[in-house]
Protein backbone atom coordinates (compact mmCIF):
# COMPACT_ATOMS: atom_id res chain seq x y z
CA UNK A 1 0.00 0.00 0.00
CA UNK A 2 2.96 2.76 0.77
CA UNK A 3 4.56 1.79 -2.53
CA UNK A 4 1.36 2.91 -4.03
CA UNK A 5 0.50 6.03 -2.01
CA UNK A 6 4.13 7.40 -2.56
CA UNK A 7 3.85 6.97 -6.02
CA UNK A 8 5.84 9.88 -7.95
CA UNK A 9 3.20 12.42 -8.77
CA UNK A 10 4.67 14.14 -11.68
CA UNK A 11 5.84 10.84 -13.23
CA UNK A 12 2.91 9.03 -13.22
CA UNK A 13 0.72 12.28 -14.61
CA UNK A 14 3.42 12.21 -17.35
CA UNK A 15 2.65 8.53 -18.10
CA UNK A 16 -1.46 9.54 -17.74
CA UNK A 17 -0.40 12.05 -20.60
CA UNK A 18 -1.03 15.48 -18.73
CA UNK A 19 1.21 18.51 -19.81
CA UNK A 20 3.39 19.95 -16.38
CA UNK A 21 5.23 22.82 -15.14
CA UNK A 22 6.68 24.09 -12.42
CA UNK A 23 5.94 26.89 -10.81
CA UNK A 24 8.68 27.22 -7.67
CA UNK A 25 8.64 24.13 -5.54
CA UNK A 26 5.42 22.91 -6.67
CA UNK A 27 3.91 21.48 -9.98
CA UNK A 28 0.71 21.97 -11.83
CA UNK A 29 -0.99 20.85 -14.95
CA UNK A 30 -1.97 22.87 -18.13
CA UNK A 31 -5.35 20.86 -18.36
CA UNK A 32 -5.91 21.65 -14.89
CA UNK A 33 -3.74 24.99 -13.52
CA UNK A 34 -6.01 25.20 -10.14
CA UNK A 35 -3.85 21.93 -9.44
CA UNK A 36 -0.65 22.09 -7.40
CA UNK A 37 1.88 19.26 -6.15
CA UNK A 38 3.76 18.91 -3.21
CA UNK A 39 6.81 17.06 -2.40
CA UNK A 40 6.07 15.02 -5.72
CA UNK A 41 3.89 13.09 -3.31
CA UNK A 42 0.51 15.09 -2.47
CA UNK A 43 -2.03 17.58 -4.44
CA UNK A 44 -4.42 19.73 -4.17
CA UNK A 45 -7.23 21.07 -6.39
CA UNK A 46 -7.97 24.73 -5.03
CA UNK A 47 -10.73 25.06 -7.28
CA UNK A 48 -12.60 22.20 -5.57
CA UNK A 49 -10.65 21.56 -2.17
CA UNK A 50 -10.21 18.19 -3.12
CA UNK A 51 -6.98 16.73 -2.42
CA UNK A 52 -4.89 13.84 -1.67
CA UNK A 53 -2.19 10.94 -3.02
CA UNK A 54 -1.97 8.83 -5.80
CA UNK A 55 -4.33 6.55 -5.49
CA UNK A 56 -6.86 9.68 -4.65
CA UNK A 57 -5.61 11.23 -7.76
CA UNK A 58 -6.57 7.96 -9.87
CA UNK A 59 -10.02 7.75 -8.37
CA UNK A 60 -10.86 11.54 -9.13
CA UNK A 61 -9.53 12.19 -12.31
CA UNK A 62 -9.17 8.57 -13.69
CA UNK A 63 -12.65 7.12 -12.64
CA UNK A 64 -10.85 4.59 -11.02
CA UNK A 65 -11.76 2.29 -8.10
CA UNK A 66 -9.76 2.13 -4.89
CA UNK A 67 -8.59 -1.53 -5.55
CA UNK A 68 -7.96 -1.06 -9.18
CA UNK A 69 -6.09 2.45 -8.43
CA UNK A 70 -3.78 0.34 -6.06
CA UNK A 71 -2.88 -2.42 -8.59
CA UNK A 72 -2.31 0.03 -11.29
CA UNK A 73 0.18 1.73 -9.01
CA UNK A 74 1.87 -1.12 -8.38
CA UNK A 75 2.19 -2.11 -12.13
CA UNK A 76 3.31 1.84 -12.41
CA UNK A 77 6.39 1.45 -10.24
CA UNK A 78 7.64 -2.08 -11.44
CA UNK A 79 6.55 -4.05 -7.96
CA UNK A 80 3.98 -6.63 -7.01
CA UNK A 81 2.06 -6.93 -3.89
CA UNK A 82 3.80 -7.57 -0.63
CA UNK A 83 7.12 -7.03 -2.23
CA UNK A 84 10.23 -5.51 -0.07
CA UNK A 85 9.95 -1.54 -0.24
CA UNK A 86 12.91 -0.22 -1.92
CA UNK A 87 13.97 2.37 1.68
CA UNK A 88 16.45 4.37 -0.97
CA UNK A 89 15.82 8.16 -2.08
CA UNK A 90 15.00 8.37 -5.06
CA UNK A 91 17.44 11.19 -6.67
CA UNK A 92 15.50 14.67 -8.00
CA UNK A 93 15.86 14.82 -11.61
CA UNK A 94 17.96 17.76 -12.79
CA UNK A 95 15.54 19.12 -14.95
CA UNK A 96 11.63 18.18 -16.13
CA UNK A 97 10.60 17.78 -19.35
CA UNK A 98 7.93 16.76 -20.96
CA UNK A 99 8.74 13.78 -23.12
CA UNK A 100 7.86 13.55 -26.96
CA UNK A 101 5.14 11.69 -28.01
CA UNK A 102 5.71 8.57 -30.20
CA UNK A 103 3.09 6.04 -31.64
CA UNK A 104 4.75 2.64 -31.05
CA UNK A 105 6.18 0.96 -34.21
CA UNK A 106 3.24 -0.93 -35.44
CA UNK A 107 3.14 -4.51 -35.86
CA UNK A 108 2.73 -6.09 -39.67
CA UNK A 109 -0.86 -7.74 -39.08
CA UNK A 110 -3.71 -6.92 -36.36
CA UNK A 111 -4.32 -10.35 -36.08
CA UNK A 112 -3.92 -10.38 -32.04
CA UNK A 113 -5.87 -6.67 -31.86
CA UNK A 114 -8.74 -8.08 -33.77
CA UNK A 115 -9.35 -11.08 -31.73
CA UNK A 116 -8.94 -9.14 -28.82
CA UNK A 117 -11.96 -6.88 -29.74
CA UNK A 118 -14.14 -9.54 -30.87
CA UNK A 119 -13.42 -11.11 -27.81
CA UNK A 120 -15.14 -7.71 -26.30
CA UNK A 121 -17.83 -7.83 -28.13
CA UNK A 122 -16.98 -5.50 -30.79
CA UNK A 123 -18.68 -6.18 -34.46
CA UNK A 124 -16.53 -6.81 -37.09
CA UNK A 125 -17.01 -4.43 -39.27
CA UNK A 126 -17.09 -1.71 -36.27
CA UNK A 127 -13.51 -2.93 -35.67
CA UNK A 128 -12.25 -2.94 -39.64
CA UNK A 129 -13.81 0.77 -39.30
CA UNK A 130 -11.62 1.85 -36.90
CA UNK A 131 -8.18 -0.27 -38.31
CA UNK A 132 -8.71 1.80 -41.53
CA UNK A 133 -9.35 5.06 -40.22
CA UNK A 134 -5.81 4.55 -37.99
CA UNK A 135 -7.70 4.63 -34.71
CA UNK A 136 -6.69 1.08 -33.62
CA UNK A 137 -3.63 -1.12 -34.37
CA UNK A 138 -1.75 -3.78 -32.93
CA UNK A 139 1.78 -2.65 -31.75
CA UNK A 140 5.14 -4.64 -32.59
CA UNK A 141 6.59 -5.28 -29.63
CA UNK A 142 4.00 -6.10 -27.02
CA UNK A 143 1.27 -7.04 -29.26
CA UNK A 144 -0.70 -3.93 -27.43
CA UNK A 145 -3.97 -2.33 -28.39
CA UNK A 146 -2.71 0.76 -29.23
CA UNK A 147 -6.22 3.38 -29.44
CA UNK A 148 -4.87 6.49 -31.11
CA UNK A 149 -5.76 10.25 -30.96
CA UNK A 150 -6.04 12.07 -33.83
CA UNK A 151 -5.75 16.04 -33.87
CA UNK A 152 -8.17 18.38 -35.98
CA UNK A 153 -5.14 18.88 -38.48
CA UNK A 154 -4.57 15.21 -39.05
CA UNK A 155 -1.63 14.88 -35.96
CA UNK A 156 -1.51 11.80 -34.00
CA UNK A 157 -0.94 13.76 -30.49
CA UNK A 158 -2.24 10.75 -27.98
CA UNK A 159 -2.29 7.45 -27.56
CA UNK A 160 -3.53 4.25 -24.90
CA UNK A 161 -2.40 0.90 -25.05
CA UNK A 162 -4.34 -2.03 -23.39
CA UNK A 163 -2.97 -5.77 -23.14
CA UNK A 164 -4.58 -7.79 -25.63
CA UNK A 165 -4.91 -10.80 -22.78
CA UNK A 166 -5.08 -10.17 -19.15
CA UNK A 167 -2.46 -11.85 -16.88
CA UNK A 168 -3.99 -13.49 -13.56
CA UNK A 169 -6.95 -10.98 -14.37
CA UNK A 170 -4.82 -7.60 -14.18
CA UNK A 171 -5.09 -5.79 -17.64
CA UNK A 172 -2.69 -3.50 -18.58
CA UNK A 173 -3.38 -0.09 -19.17
CA UNK A 174 -1.12 2.79 -20.47
CA UNK A 175 -0.68 6.03 -21.97
CA UNK A 176 2.17 6.40 -24.31
CA UNK A 177 4.41 8.69 -22.72
CA UNK A 178 3.47 12.26 -24.21
CA UNK A 179 0.01 11.63 -25.20
CA UNK A 180 -2.19 14.98 -24.84
CA UNK A 181 -5.08 14.39 -22.71
CA UNK A 182 -6.63 17.40 -24.19
CA UNK A 183 -7.07 15.45 -27.28
CA UNK A 184 -8.15 11.43 -26.49
CA UNK A 185 -9.63 9.77 -28.28
CA UNK A 186 -11.82 11.72 -30.98
CA UNK A 187 -13.62 10.19 -34.03
CA UNK A 188 -14.31 12.64 -37.29
CA UNK A 189 -17.40 14.80 -36.85
CA UNK A 190 -20.12 15.64 -39.48
CA UNK A 191 -20.88 19.04 -39.81
CA UNK A 192 -24.30 17.78 -40.80
CA UNK A 193 -24.58 16.13 -37.16
CA UNK A 194 -25.28 18.83 -33.98
CA UNK A 195 -24.75 16.05 -31.24
CA UNK A 196 -21.55 14.60 -29.60
CA UNK A 197 -21.19 11.67 -27.83
CA UNK A 198 -19.01 11.40 -24.66
CA UNK A 199 -17.29 8.22 -23.33
CA UNK A 200 -15.20 7.20 -20.49
CA UNK A 201 -13.00 4.74 -22.69
CA UNK A 202 -12.57 3.84 -26.16
CA UNK A 203 -13.81 0.28 -26.27
CA UNK A 204 -17.17 2.19 -24.81
CA UNK A 205 -17.37 4.56 -27.45
CA UNK A 206 -16.75 0.79 -29.79
CA UNK A 207 -19.25 -0.91 -28.43
CA UNK A 208 -22.22 1.77 -28.41
CA UNK A 209 -20.36 1.84 -32.27
CA UNK A 210 -21.73 -1.76 -31.86
CA UNK A 211 -25.13 -1.59 -30.32
CA UNK A 212 -25.70 1.38 -32.58
CA UNK A 213 -24.46 0.88 -36.21
CA UNK A 214 -25.91 3.88 -37.51
CA UNK A 215 -23.52 5.90 -35.09
CA UNK A 216 -20.09 6.82 -36.85
CA UNK A 217 -19.17 9.90 -36.08
CA UNK A 218 -19.49 12.87 -33.44
CA UNK A 219 -17.79 10.91 -30.24
CA UNK A 220 -15.11 11.67 -28.19
CA UNK A 221 -13.72 9.22 -25.22
CA UNK A 222 -11.82 11.36 -22.38
CA UNK A 223 -9.78 8.43 -21.20
CA UNK A 224 -10.75 8.78 -17.86
CA UNK A 225 -12.39 11.66 -16.61
CA UNK A 226 -10.90 14.55 -17.69
CA UNK A 227 -12.70 16.84 -19.99
CA UNK A 228 -9.97 19.21 -21.74
CA UNK A 229 -10.98 16.23 -25.02
CA UNK A 230 -14.77 17.56 -25.42
CA UNK A 231 -13.37 21.19 -24.99
CA UNK A 232 -11.00 20.64 -27.81
CA UNK A 233 -13.84 18.92 -29.81
CA UNK A 234 -16.41 21.77 -29.15
CA UNK A 235 -13.59 24.44 -30.34
CA UNK A 236 -13.04 22.23 -33.18
CA UNK A 237 -16.38 21.91 -34.38
CA UNK A 238 -18.26 24.92 -33.27
CA UNK A 239 -21.30 23.92 -34.89
CA UNK A 240 -21.73 21.12 -32.20
CA UNK A 241 -24.81 22.31 -29.70
CA UNK A 242 -25.73 19.04 -28.13
CA UNK A 243 -23.17 17.16 -25.37
CA UNK A 244 -24.80 13.77 -24.38
CA UNK A 245 -22.67 11.89 -21.89
CA UNK A 246 -22.79 8.30 -22.05
CA UNK A 247 -20.46 8.21 -19.02
CA UNK A 248 -19.84 4.54 -16.96
CA UNK A 249 -22.67 3.69 -14.52
CA UNK A 250 -20.65 3.14 -11.32
CA UNK A 251 -20.66 6.21 -8.94
CA UNK A 252 -17.64 8.31 -10.68
CA UNK A 253 -18.99 8.32 -13.84
CA UNK A 254 -22.13 9.39 -12.52
CA UNK A 255 -20.69 11.68 -10.24
CA UNK A 256 -18.92 13.35 -13.27
CA UNK A 257 -22.16 13.18 -15.66
CA UNK A 258 -24.09 15.11 -13.37
CA UNK A 259 -20.74 17.74 -12.45
CA UNK A 260 -20.78 17.88 -16.49
CA UNK A 261 -23.82 18.37 -16.94
CA UNK A 262 -24.02 21.25 -14.79
CA UNK A 263 -21.19 22.89 -16.45
CA UNK A 264 -22.10 22.85 -20.11
CA UNK A 265 -25.64 23.62 -19.47
CA UNK A 266 -23.60 26.55 -17.77
CA UNK A 267 -22.39 27.61 -21.02
CA UNK A 268 -25.55 27.28 -23.36
CA UNK A 269 -25.01 23.61 -24.55
CA UNK A 270 -28.54 21.39 -24.77
CA UNK A 271 -27.69 18.24 -22.67
CA UNK A 272 -28.54 14.73 -22.33
CA UNK A 273 -27.31 11.67 -21.07
CA UNK A 274 -27.63 7.99 -21.71
CA UNK A 275 -26.80 4.84 -19.76
CA UNK A 276 -26.37 1.32 -20.56
CA UNK A 277 -29.37 -0.77 -19.44
CA UNK A 278 -27.42 -3.37 -17.19
CA UNK A 279 -23.33 -3.67 -16.44
CA UNK A 280 -21.26 -0.44 -15.27
CA UNK A 281 -20.39 0.67 -18.52
CA UNK A 282 -21.06 -0.26 -22.55
CA UNK A 283 -18.57 -2.66 -23.00
CA UNK A 284 -19.64 -4.43 -19.90
CA UNK A 285 -23.14 -4.44 -21.18
CA UNK A 286 -22.49 -5.39 -24.68
CA UNK A 287 -20.88 -8.50 -23.66
CA UNK A 288 -23.60 -9.21 -21.34
CA UNK A 289 -26.38 -8.52 -23.97
CA UNK A 290 -24.57 -11.13 -26.09
CA UNK A 291 -22.28 -10.74 -29.40
CA UNK A 292 -24.27 -9.02 -32.36
CA UNK A 293 -24.81 -10.83 -35.08
CA UNK A 294 -22.99 -9.44 -38.91
CA UNK A 295 -25.33 -7.75 -41.21
CA UNK A 296 -26.69 -10.38 -43.66
CA UNK A 297 -26.97 -13.26 -41.88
Amino acid sequence: MEIAKNTDLPDLLEHLGYSLKRIGRYYTTREMDSIRIKDRRTWKRYSNGTGGDAITFLQEFEGKGFREAVEYLLDFNGRVRDSPRDSRPRPPPEEEKRPEFALPPANEDNRRVFAYLRKRGIAPQVIRAFLNAGLVYEDEKYHNCVFVGWDNSGEARFASKRGTYDKDGISFKRDVLGSDKSIAFPIPCDPAVPWVLVFEAPIDLMSFCTLHREVRSNAVALCGLYNGALDTYLLDHPHLNHVVFCLDADAPGQAATEKLRTEYEGRGLKVSTRAPAKGKDWNEYLQQRGPPRERGR
